[in-house]
């Protein structure tokens, strides 16, 4: 699809209200300690208030009040969420391994939203995005432990007082203790936490609108399972629905269905070149980086096992089978309605995921292998089918979007946006650059905190409170992330505009606090001795001097 520019942002609002006169009265039995606390009293409020005060962000409302689009006409929508599924593990894709027959006929038949990423490559906080339609320092879901807080709102509860039928059935994961129903469905199947593959035991159970209820067999078949069922009630013909379909699966540790279990075994298999060690670190890449490929995420003590990144990425695309199964299982029923033409269907995974790349294993990265997630839109009373968007699409862009095709108003406080006349090759404002957020969690110490402004040729990721490099890429030039610009002398004005550029927006969108919980769970913070797990890894070069740089201090 063609390119539209972007709208500008609005910047920040400042105060019109005058400063006023800050002189003390002239009392003479005023100490001089006293006007020092005063002033400086004065100056922090005025420094706290006019820089935490932000025009561009409508605060979330207090009630549900959906609004109908004058002469729309509402349509069905099934959105189907993957965990973990990497942008590229598609068949149409060429992938070496993956086998997704019923994805690439979504491609082949409607939309490939080829550069859809997340706001935070993380389980809780891009699922939190999806549903709220904010950036992730606005609703501050920032790991996978805890409720969302309260006060926040779901799109679906908007869908649920306009009178329409909502289903959410699988993993919702915020709060992992806690798989009670949320506000906004009619129809309600959980499970806590990650959920499991298989029953761990006869007694495990699932909850099924507020009933504990056995899980029978295989999680990713009989999530499908409900919700087929659940479409065949909708036969009223009058009520528009939205099934929300959010699979465990291809979450580590990977356990494939049986029939898929081993099938790729024998396939081979080659890491990618980036998975190469580095012996010194000349490339200028950061220590965090090279440090953790002896990590929890890292290729060489992958979840502190002896296990591969071989290993690993075949039970993953042999566990994938059976989400691709489900896509074609929900197609198949909504056909067998007479309803396939006309509901809108979208595919996503929840965040990227890598196998070797950069060293790593996992996501929570601001690397494209991290961040881009695989997206798919069908609709044939929409859409052309092999229809291609370039654009970027974001998990924050699922709200409106789904809105918008069941005939209601964005709400004002959402970040994100339609994308449907994306799809549509209308002319349509659209963002210039991407603003990816990720917060330190200390159960997973080895990755920091990381802010990145993605462009369509550059990248600048800034890691937060480190003695450390930060990092600039062409990902045009360098797809794969391999060589660090941001010490390169021609592109320091670049790297100074993104800089500027990325602090810009996250002050315009309310993200210049960061958002912090205590810590819960466990801290998975060891080395593998015999990999080098004694040894620091070495500064980027760019930070090394042989000499003092001031020879007398003046």
């Amino acid at each position: 699809m063609m390119k539209y520019p972007n709208t500008q942002i609005p910047k920040e609002a400042r105060s019109s209200k005058s400063e006023g006169d800050c002189r003390a009265p002239e009392r003479p039995l005023i100490r001089h300690g006293f006007i020092r606390s005063f002033v400086i009293l004065w100056v922090l409020g005025y420094f706290v208030i006019s820089h935490t005060v932000t025009a561009a962000v409508t605060p979330v409302p207090t009630t549900v009040a959906p609004k109908k689009i004058a002469g729309a006409q509402p349509r069905n929508v099934v959105f189907i969420l993957s965990d973990d599924h990497r942008y590229d593990a598609m068949s149409f894709m060429g992938h070496a391994f993956a086998k997704t027959p019923h994805m690439d006929a979504m491609a082949r038949k409607g939309v490939h939203l080829k550069n859809a990423m997340v706001t935070t490559s993380l389980c809780s906080p891009s699922r939190a995005s999806i549903l709220t339609g904010l950036y992730t320092f606005r609703h501050r879901v920032i790991d996978n432990q805890r409720l969302v807080p309260e006060g926040t709102l779901f799109f679906p509860q908007y869908l649920q007082k306009a009178g329409y039928s909502t289903a959410f059935i699988g993993k919702w994961h915020m709060g992992h203790a806690n798989d009670d129903p949320r506000p906004g469905f009619d129809h309600w199947v959980s499970f806590k936490g990650q959920g499991m593959y298989y029953p761990p035991g006869p007694n495990y159970t699932i909850n099924v609108n507020g009933k504990r209820v056995k899980q029978d067999g295989y999680i990713t078949p009989l999530l499908t399972r409900y919700a087929v069922e659940w479409l065949e009630r909708q036969t009223d013909g009058e009520t528009p629905f939205c099934l929300y379909l959010s699979h465990k699966a291809v979450h580590g540790p990977f356990k494939p269905e049986p029939k898929y279990k081993g099938t790729l075994a024998d396939v081979p298999f080659t890491l990618p070149k980036s998975a190469a060690q580095q012996t010194n670190n000349h490339a200028n890449r950061p220590r965090w980086l090279l440090d953790q490929r002896n990590s929890w995420h890292g290729m060489d003590f992958p979840l502190h096992s002896g296990s591969t990144a071989e290993a690993f990425y075949k039970s993953y695309c042999e566990a994938l089978r059976s989400v691709d199964d489900s896509v074609g299982a929900v197609m198949e029923q909504l056909k067998k309605m007479g309803l396939h033409d006309e509901t809108l269907v979208i595919y996503m995974g929840d965040n990227g995921y890598m196998f070797g790349e950069h060293g790593l294993i996992d996501k929570r990265v601001a690397y494209e292998t991290s961040m881009r997630v695989p997206m798919l839109m069908q609709c044939p009373e929409l859409f052309e089918g092999g229809t291609v968007v370039d654009e970027v699409v974001a998990n924050i862009d699922i709200a409106p979007t789904v809105m918008q095709a069941m005939g209601l108003e964005k709400p004002a406080h959402m970040d994100g946006k339609n994308f449907l006349p994306l799809a549509q090759g209308k002319a349509t404002a659209w963002r210039d650059y991407f603003l990816y957020v990720y917060y330190w969690e200390q159960n997973y110490p080895q990755t920091p905190t990381q802010f990145c402004l993605r462009g369509d040729q550059y990248k600048y990721i800034t890691y937060y409170g480190l003695w450390d490099t930060d990092e600039l890429f062409d990902i045009q030039a360098d797809p794969k992330e391999q060589k660090n610009l941001i010490h390169d002398p021609r592109f320091a004005k670049q790297k100074q505009q993104m800089q500027n550029r990325l602090y810009e927006m996250m002050d315009e969108l309310g993200g210049m606090t960061i958002p912090m919980n205590p810590p819960r769970g466990r801290q998975q913070n060891k080395r593998l001795r015999d990999r080098g797990g004694v040894r620091a890894a070495d500064f980027p070069k760019a930070l090394i001097v042989d000499e003092p740089l001031r020879k007398v201090l003046k």
